[in-house]
């Protein structure tokens, strides 16, 4: 299974892919099987990424999840059935160890990454720790965030940048961001579907640009980020969170091959 050396040494950058939040096993499987199949093709490193909850919504009536042990169960499965690693995200410094029993990689969301004892209780798990960079903060402060995780015997890290505030319901991506937190010494992973919400909207449902997805990411992986971050689902109009932003799993192949010739190029 890739293990974080991997992520370090490969000369493609690797990618962090899947639904947003774990809706059901049969959905999951079915995207992790795609993925699984035009990542080996093109010699990418792959993590499957799932939310068991979604901690984060605007709205008391939004879609949280089908349970937590249920969601872990499934990433759990996902990642023994195709041998590939998993991440998802955590809120609470309760969730880090519950988390860690089932998956690879501990996610900080990006709200959270000032939060000290969720960061320690991440790095004590002993598990790959990625820290997105918060939309209020600048890529050179993700230095003291990286610092509490290694402080807490940790280097397992990765830092994600995903957007940084613009007005009240905009994100815009600095793409400096990437060689600033790059000098730290941790792989930085670009999240292109995220980078391209519109949060903060009247109707209390987050919007988005999906049609720049691509834009973004040819612009990261040119830019020289080591890996991406996209959300992907087969039916997103329909899909229980972030439907506004996440790609169509049958454009992820078209989107991943063209990447990769830009990688090669640069």
């Amino acid at each position: 299974m890739l293990t974080f050396k991997d992520l370090q040494a490969g000369k493609n950058f690797f990618l962090l892919a899947g639904p947003c939040v774990i809706e059901g096993e049969e959905i999951c499987m079915r995207i992790a099987d795609k993925i699984v199949g035009i990542t080996h093709r093109l010699n990418i490193p792959y993590i499957f990424k799932g939310s068991y909850r979604k901690a984060n919504r605007s709205r008391l009536d939004s879609f949280t999840g089908i349970g937590d042990e249920k969601a872990l169960r499934i990433l759990r499965k996902v990642s023994a059935t195709f041998d590939i690693p998993t991440v998802t995200d955590i809120h609470e410094t309760s969730e880090a160890a519950l988390a860690a029993e089932y998956v690879d990689v501990l996610q900080i969301p990006a709200f959270l990454c000032r939060q000290t004892d969720l960061l320690v209780a991440a790095a004590q798990t002993g598990k790959i720790v990625n820290i997105k960079k918060g939309q209020f903060i600048s890529p050179s402060s993700m230095q003291f965030a990286a610092d509490k995780v290694s402080a807490a015997g940790n280097s397992q890290i990765m830092l994600t940048e995903r957007g940084t505030t613009f007005g009240y319901t905009d994100l815009v991506v600095d793409f400096r961001s990437i060689p600033m937190m790059q000098q730290f010494g941790y792989p930085v992973v670009t999240d292109i579907t995220h980078s391209l919400q519109q949060p903060n909207q009247t109707s209390g449902v987050s919007g988005g640009l999906p049609q720049l997805i691509e834009t973004i990411a040819r612009a990261a992986i040119a830019v020289g980020t080591d890996g991406i971050f996209v959300e992907t689902h087969p039916d997103p109009q329909n899909a229980k969170s972030d439907a506004t932003n996440m790609l169509h799993l049958d454009l992820l192949e078209n989107l991943l091959t063209k990447l990769v010739r830009i990688r090669e190029a640069v």
